[in-house]
């Protein structure tokens, strides 16, 4: 007989560390679990200079929400211990921030937070505790892959597709699920805050977490300047036919598919098509110029059934280029330079550095197959941008409605 969290053992002698944010979803994970008896242990990630982000709203590993996850942990009953890891997140995911952003690429820190500290050194701390397993309060599901063999888990979307944060967990591996648990894969956000206030939880309506938590005010450019002031560089802002329509003060100023702000007068829309970090130019283009039909993908993780055949018939799957998106269908192909994503129907807001994340299908509940970094796209028109390589990749990414 297995226990909710799928282990042949009784609740009261399963240990479960708990990773509280202290926001309502990881605190809902941890009341859940001890109101099922199971041996719980609360732990929280001090992982950015706390004082300068204790009062502001959505912050998140910070100091308003360490007290916050404290007093949860008093108001259920459970151990509590907050982990100064501060140095290592600044090492793994700031510092990469910075230095990807100065390259012209657009990352997702949340997404190395997850690989680089949360999924293997809290993993490794849940272990040292002598836990059966690490729980989170991600929209995301695991569960036993039919078929498969004894202990083998997948990475399932979530139930609700609004909340579902699968893009973010793509580059966890087959031996972390075996251990990772997602208590509220099959709930949606109104029933997560309805069990908080039930639990009696004062942190039943907390406002959701910014997805970058170290960026006061989403200012990206802000903490780049300060991490590196000495790297930021004026240049031109030069149309893709060319033309020099202006001046910029560093690239990462802008993102690419960005169609206001541009400092530029002009008498058709142009958008930010690709950023040329190697020249400090800023190359803009009309709309069509962000349709992208291919991507190839550097550090792919892996987490389905087998991968298919490199030069071999194509696999046909699904993707996500952005969060917001729905998964669209692709094919990925293994190609002796790499992983390549082909996209029957061109995509907007593709971008070298985000992520591209691969389902098994388009449905609602679909596996996670795994995912990479985007390295380089495809324009779908195949025109050459301004420059002198002959790859004639146009990366592309929106931050707006397009």
């Amino acid at each position: 007989m297995l226990n909710s969290l799928d282990l042949p053992k009784e609740p009261r002698d399963t240990r479960v560390v708990v990773a509280m944010s202290g926001g309502v979803d990881s605190s809902v994970v941890a009341a859940m679990l001890a109101r099922e008896g199971y041996d719980v242990i609360g732990i929280t990630l001090q992982l950015y200079d706390h004082g300068e982000a204790i009062h502001r709203k959505g912050a998140c590993c910070a100091g308003q929400d360490i007290h916050d996850a404290r007093r949860v942990a008093e108001r259920i009953g459970i151990p509590h211990y907050v982990l100064d890891y501060e140095s290592r997140f600044r090492d793994a995911v700031i510092e990469r921030f910075a230095d990807s952003y100065l390259n012209g690429e657009t990352p997702i820190p949340c997404v190395e937070c997850n690989r680089s500290i949360k999924f293997t050194e809290l993993l490794d701390t849940a272990r040292d505790l002598g836990a059966d397993v690490l729980a989170t309060g991600h929209y995301v599901a695991s569960r036993p892959v039919p078929g498969a063999q004894q202990g083998a888990r997948g990475l399932y979307r979530a139930a609700d597709p609004d909340r579902d944060q699968s893009y973010f967990l793509y580059a966890t591996t087959a031996e972390q699920l075996s251990i990772l648990r997602f208590p509220l894969g099959d709930l949606n956000k109104t029933q997560t805050r309805a069990l908080a206030r039930e639990f009696g939880l004062d942190i039943a309506d907390k406002h959701d977490s910014q997805d970058i938590c170290f960026v006061p005010n989403g200012r990206y450019a802000d903490i780049i300047e300060r991490l590196r002031p000495k790297a930021v560089q004026p240049g031109d802002i030069v149309h893709a036919d060319g033309r020099v329509m202006g001046q910029h003060n560093g690239i990462i100023h802008f993102t690419v598919g960005q169609r206001k702000g541009l400092g530029i007068a002009t008498g058709e829309p142009l958008y930010v098509v690709r950023l040329d970090a190697d020249n400090a130019r800023v190359i803009v283009g009309p709309r069509d110029m962000l349709a992208t039909s291919a991507m190839s993908l550097a550090d792919l993780n892996w987490i389905g059934d087998e991968m298919p055949d490199a030069n071999g018939t194509p696999l046909e799957v699904a993707v996500r280029v952005r969060s917001t998106r729905q998964p669209h269908p692709a094919f990925l192909r293994i190609t002796a330079d790499g992983p390549v994503v082909e996209l029957p129907v061109a995509e907007l807001g593709v971008a070298p550095g985000q992520a591209c994340v691969i389902y098994e299908s388009t449905d609602i509940r679909s596996r996670i197959l795994g995912g990479g970094t985007i390295r380089a796209t495809t324009s779908a028109l195949r025109q050459a941008a301004v420059s002198p390589r002959k790859d004639c990749f146009t990366p592309a990414i929106a931050t707006e409605t397009l």
